[in-house]
């Protein structure tokens, strides 16, 4: 692609979950994802960056990273950052920060819910929740961004359709897409692959509609789902990822419109200008080549490690009976329970990433690089490894560093102090709303054709409500 024209005023999207903001020159970037892979190499970039976004990525003074996954927060990416100013969301047990700071970096923690400037024209917001995410919010002279990428509401929906109220113009960019990210990689208790939600592949085009609809804003832009698995143990689901020409398909809507998932925008010339990097083409990758062979057990200090780290995770013991590791043709078993093994889950998985995750307590990394095999033993219902399982373990414990019932009792605390309405809100979203749509859904696809007016309907009914409740 051409460099393009210098931009007084204006936003440029790139890569995963990257957006460029421009006052004067480049002045603030995000989640910026240039360089390596993630999830122990099961990611790599769906596009190539460009040269000409290389550079204005380079040359911001100040970058926000929303959380701590490594599609977001890529430390082979950050290492030609050291010189800027890391902008994190204020996080209860701040893990980014510290770490960050650990490693060399300058590490400012931005105030809750507050205006700060970064330049003449250029103003953030930061909107940390109770699941280690964040929003950003970022004016630019009297236009609004709302960075939603991973977040989705937990709770403060209803603060962000009050901003976005306020603006004429307002662009959202979220993750979007079928749900790779988020299938994992289940199987029976017999050994059959179990077939992902994302497998339905629901018309992409119709939940951003109402997503943006929900959120007040003018336009949309694909965000945060701009990736390909190329480890060859994680290369089945690639079958679920969304391509760019998918975002459009079944997009409707009377007060949005839909912009294309890497842009460059002028305000002041008033230009949207499609950026064009090449895609992508990959072939399986071993994943020995990322420190994985399926074949190696796991020593004595190991397990005991593995062990240590599970019983930990105080709520783990109320909710289930035990869990199983099979590493390398062995079994490992971390019991809560005695006497009873009714509810439990065995996980499948290679040495090397296991315990990587395990030291360096990034759990979710593994549940995500959809290479791990999970089954499930006993009733878990429609949520599976939520809420029980997955929150507790990799977003309250690995990064918000509560793991007994007294630290989480005080880590919900804060968050409930910060917003206690939008704290209740995104607990009626966790335990009604979202257990509720996933139920409905299933049902809905077992009666009706998803091209048909009534699953269509149903599905704006679910819009309605959570809008009403939310």
């Amino acid at each position: 692609m051409k460099r393009g024209h210098a931009m007084d005023l204006g936003f440029e999207t790139i890569g995963n979950a990257t957006l460029i903001c421009h006052d004067h020159g480049p002045v603030l970037v995000t989640d910026p994802w240039t360089d390596g892979s993630a999830y122990f190499g099961s990611w790599t970039l769906s596009h190539e960056i460009p040269a000409a976004q290389r550079a204005a990525i380079q040359a911001c003074p100040y970058v926000w990273l929303s959380h701590g996954h490594p599609d977001h927060l890529s430390m082979e990416s950050l290492d030609v950052l050291r010189a800027r100013t890391l902008l994190v969301p204020n996080h209860f047990g701040n893990r980014m920060r510290d770490d960050l700071r650990e490693q060399g970096f300058n590490v400012h923690v931005l105030v809750d819910r507050v205006w700060t400037q970064l330049s003449p024209r250029i103003r953030v917001m930061c909107l940390p929740d109770v699941n280690q995410d964040a929003v950003l919010l970022v004016d630019m002279d009297g236009r609004l961004l709302v960075n939603l990428n991973d977040a989705g509401d937990r709770g403060a929906g209803r603060f962000v359709r009050k901003v976005v109220s306020g603006y004429q113009e307002s662009y959202l960019l979220a993750l979007s897409g079928y749900g790779d990210a988020d299938m994992m990689n289940f199987f029976t208790e017999d050994g059959q692959r179990i077939a992902p939600h994302a497998a339905a592949k629901t018309p992409v085009g119709r939940t951003i509609a109402r997503q943006a609809e929900f959120y007040g804003a003018r336009y949309f832009i694909p965000f945060s789902s701009m990736h390909k698995y190329q480890r060859a143990d994680s290369r089945w689901a690639s079958e679920y990822t969304t391509r760019l020409e998918d975002y459009g398909r079944g997009f409707e809507s009377r007060t949005c419109s839909l912009l294309p998932a890497f842009i460059r925008h002028d305000f002041i010339r008033g230009q949207t200008e499609r950026i064009q990097p090449p895609e992508r083409v990959l072939h399986p990758v071993d994943p020995k080549a990322f420190g994985d062979d399926w074949s190696e057990p796991l020593d004595a200090d190991e397990v005991k490690t593995l062990t240590t780290y599970f019983l930990g995770v105080e709520h783990l013991g109320r909710t289930l009976d035990f869990l199983r590791f099979r590493v390398g043709g062995r079994e490992h078993v971390v019991a809560f329970q005695k006497r009873r093994f009714h509810r439990g889950i065995t996980f499948e998985v290679p040495r090397g990433s296991l315990m990587t995750a395990v030291r360096y307590q990034v759990f979710d990394d593994l549940l995500i690089g959809n290479f791990m095999k999970t089954t499930l033993h006993g009733d878990f219902g429609a949520g599976r490894l939520y809420p029980d399982f997955s929150p507790y373990v990799a977003k309250y414990a690995d990064n918000g560093q509560a793991r007994t019932r007294n630290e989480l009792r005080t880590y919900f605390a804060d968050y409930r102090r910060r917003d206690p309405l939008g704290f209740l809100r995104a607990q009626v979203e966790t335990h009604c709303v979202r257990p509720l749509q996933t139920q409905s859904a299933e049902l809905l696809r077992t009666l009706l054709p998803q091209d048909s007016r009534g699953f269509r309907a149903a599905k704006e009914t679910f819009w309605r409500v959570r809008r009403a409740l939310l």
